[in-house]
């Protein structure tokens, strides 16, 4: 019982066609809804209705983020558990929300809105169930599989690590600490790998990126390729992490969002340990061929 995954993240975006041009054509994703001011899309590997919710605002920036439970009486358990240290919970009715069923939205230690939800509308993937070829034909862009992770800003890193490990039973897969020994970065799964979600030092309410899976390093290479082509700004990479020891590239959508394209790591089996990463070696931890961090990583942009 629990949480089982990461479902969708929600951002909004200034201009809803440039958002849809960019997801759909540079990162392929498919769009599966649209309303007047909301833009739902998918990875081709996936069955949920949405991995990503876009709605229109002035603001670039991050809504909620949406993990999934497992059984319907896991929101009523985490509800209880969530309101007894004192963070009023919100329940969404089914129906009320695209793409999903009854769900449960509060707001975590570093001000973020998080909903956990159970039931949600499954649209099928671009692949069949009976005797499917390894990959659909005719995907455009870099055409991830599926979302993987996302990383958001707190200002007090130990305590969100914390309510995640407590409340929400997560598990600490690997950390940051600097020279006083406090946590400046976590990192936490539900799904047997190496992160779901990711705290790192900065500003409450704040999105960092989120990330989509690839499959291996040559498809992590095929994205950079395709990113040049098509003008898009790279933040970092491709290179490697030291924390998680994935392939990475860190790029911005034309809004400014950070997004990530990801492979690799390892598999962290329930008697995993914790593995801690140094203040002296901030830089390894995060670019492993670098050794250091880039100004504009270190930048928050949403």
């Amino acid at each position: 019982m629990g949480i089982s995954r990461l479902s969708h993240v929600d951002i909004t975006v200034p201009d809803l066609d440039l958002a849809a041009a960019y997801y759909t054509e540079v990162l392929g994703l498919d769009i599966t809804e649209r309303t007047d001011d909301r833009l739902f899309l998918k990875c081709w590997d996936e069955r949920d209705h949405h991995c990503l919710a876009i709605r229109h605002d002035t603001r670039v920036g991050l809504d909620r983020f949406s993990f999934k439970v497992e059984y319907s009486d896991d929101l009523d358990k985490f509800e209880s558990k969530i309101e007894a240290v004192g963070y009023p919970v919100q329940r969404v009715a089914d129906g009320e929300e695209i793409g999903q069923g009854e769900s449960i939205r509060f707001e975590i230690p570093s001000g973020h809105e998080m909903e956990l939800v159970h039931k949600v509308t499954k649209v099928g993937g671009r692949l069949p169930l009976v005797n499917p070829p390894p990959i659909p034909y005719g995907l455009v862009g870099i055409a991830p599989p599926r979302i993987d992770h996302l990383l958001v800003h707190a200002e007090e890193v130990p305590e969100a690590a914390r309510f995640f490990q407590d409340i929400l039973d997560f598990r600490l897969t690997e950390q940051l600490l600097d020279g006083g020994g406090h946590q400046t970065i976590a990192f936490l799964e539900r799904s047997a790998k190496p992160h779901d979600i990711a705290f790192v030092q900065g500003p409450n309410g704040a999105l960092h990126h989120f990330s989509f899976w690839l499959d291996d390093w040559d498809h992590v290479r095929r994205a950079a390729d395709i990113l040049a082509y098509n003008g898009v700004t790279i933040d970092v990479g491709p290179t490697r992490h030291g924390l998680t020891r994935g392939s990475t590239i860190y790029f911005f959508d034309p809004m400014g969002t950070r997004n990530e394209v990801f492979s690799g790591g390892y598999r962290p089996d329930p008697d995993f340990p914790t593995i801690t990463w140094t203040d002296s070696e901030a830089g390894r931890a995060v670019f492993y061929y670098e050794g250091v961090l880039n100004q504009r990583f270190a930048t928050v942009h949403t």
